[in-house]
């Protein structure tokens, strides 16, 4: 009669009392991977880079627009003594004492197909001189148009309106990328502190399981139906049980902090992760994930700015041999004693320059620049090859195991409920008699093994799955691609 007492006591007090309202936090899987993408530092640091990449789009694009300037002198002021040689060839010093005003207002623009540039140009200057008889001197360019032209130079604007779209698309999916690594980093660290709480579950559930056996043991050794091995061996179970609750609690203060730490959040001592219930119910076959892969991820747009910096690389490397430019300025001007006399009546204003640099003898030099740059593009070409095969590769194992996991899943799921099955009989069963310490804790340890095995196995699932999503930048539940409005994002993040 007192052994059915204390194992129906124990039964109560392996039952979990419902906590108390407000005590405990609850917090799903969903809401911390939600509050990883919105508040942790990675993060923050994914956000920051991308607004550096948008910032630096936003400024070639400008970079392809008129540009107006204004520049002035207001004032030149010269009081000095400068050197003067007469028509016999004799130096002597003169006095000149002036001061000059001048503004400037341009527009200038690239031309794209080109390279050169393309200036509209309206100017004013004031000439006012004190020494000897003073006077006012105007000097006016109503209108100028000017050409500044590479001949055989590479044509910047036209590469970098090649590169720099390629280079924003990539910035703009490693920044999806990185959202869905932060993902990750938030599934690892929330199972993490999900496996430590289910330890110490265990833990205590197996402390009050041994100190009940225990109590038995000492019953039965009494009565004369167990030996003092078997009653030794139940006293070394609880103080092993005692240990180990220690350790896991160590052990769950510890992944609480850094949870709570990576989500930004105030320390929560209530704070409890709930085991994830539902998964998603998707098949995700290589094929697949590779040609998603080959449209959505940074590697593919990373690999395509490679080539085109590579070969510009080449370009400029080419075009630096042999440096011929053109520069045309064509106008009017006027120069009169009075603002209005200056701009009538109107003279031409025209200036034509064609400059060339053509090395007769650099042993090679440029040459080598050419060739260097083109072993350069050679060893890209091959590091983008291996790049990719590598990728294709890991690839290829994540979506494999993925594919096995749900399996696995299930096992897990399967062996958990059978073995807590298995020892609650032979519990019962010790308690007749009839199954002696050694198997009793066998099985126990199978049954702590067995929920750990479907908590890890429950975390592979989840990390195998949003692997995929980060290096396809799809979401394959709802069959759409991972994207975002990154000018709200930029707009909101100000």
């Amino acid at each position: 009669m007192r052994i059915t007492i204390l194992f129906l006591l124990g039964i109560l007090l392996s039952v979990p009392m419902a906590p108390l309202r407000g005590q405990i936090k609850t917090l799903t899987l969903g809401e911390a991977i939600v509050r990883a993408r919105t508040s942790s530092l990675d993060a923050a640091i994914a956000l920051d880079r991308l607004r550096a990449s948008y910032w630096e789009h936003r400024a070639y694009r400008a970079s392809l627009l008129p540009e107006i300037t204004f520049k002035g002198t207001l004032p030149s002021y010269h009081k000095q003594y400068s050197p003067y040689m007469n028509q016999n060839g004799e130096y002597s010093f003169v006095a000149n004492h002036y001061m000059q005003l001048s503004g400037e207002i341009s527009v200038s623009q690239n031309i794209w197909t080109t390279g050169g540039t393309l200036g509209l140009t309206t100017s004013l200057d004031y000439l006012r001189q004190f020494s000897g008889q003073p006077y006012n001197r105007f000097m006016s360019i109503p209108v100028a148009i000017t050409l500044s032209q590479p001949i055989f130079g590479v044509n910047h604007t036209k590469w970098n309106r090649r590169i720099e779209p390629t280079r924003y698309r990539e910035a703009q999916a490693e920044f999806m990328s990185a959202t869905e690594d932060v993902a990750i980093s938030a599934i690892t660290y929330y199972f993490s502190m999900l496996m430590d709480r289910e330890n110490l579950a265990i833990a205590r559930e197996n402390l009050r399981h041994a100190k009940q056996l225990h109590a038995v043991a000492v019953e039965k050794r009494a009565m004369g139906q167990i030996s003092k091995n078997d009653l030794l061996q139940m006293e070394l179970n609880m103080l092993d049980a005692q240990s180990k609750l220690t350790d896991y609690e160590s052990a769950l203060r510890t992944s609480t902090f850094q949870l709570l730490t990576f989500l930004d959040l105030e320390d929560s001592a209530g704070l409890q992760p709930e085991v994830p219930e539902m998964i998603p119910d998707v098949d995700i076959t290589f094929a697949e994930a590779y040609d998603k892969a080959l449209a959505n991820n940074k590697l593919a747009l990373s690999m395509s700015r490679r080539r085109l910096e590579a070969d510009y690389a080449v370009a400029q490397a080419n075009g630096e041999r042999h440096s011929i430019s053109l520069f045309a300025q064509v106008g009017f001007t006027g120069s009169a004693h009075t603002p209005g006399g200056a701009y009538n009546p109107l003279k031409d204003n025209q200036l034509v320059e064609i400059g060339f640099e053509i090395p007769l003898l650099d042993w090679g030099r440029r040459q080598g620049k050419v060739k260097v740059a083109e072993s350069a593009r050679d060893v890209t070409a091959t590091s983008l090859r291996q790049e990719a095969q590598t990728f294709r590769q890991n690839l290829y194992v994540i979506v494999e195991r993925y594919s096995n996991q749900r399996r696995q899943l299930e096992i897990a799921a399967r062996a958990d409920t059978i073995s807590a099955r298995r020892y609650a009989t032979n519990v019962e069963t010790f308690m007749t008699g009839r199954i002696s310490t050694l198997d009793l804790n066998d099985s126990r340890s199978q049954k702590d093994e067995a929920r750990r095995t479907f908590i890890n196995e429950l975390y592979l699932f989840w990390l195998y799955y949003y692997q995929i999503r980060s290096l396809t930048l799809w979401d394959f539940a709802s069959g759409t691609p991972i994207e975002a409005d990154i000018e709200k994002i930029i707009k909101f993040a100000k």
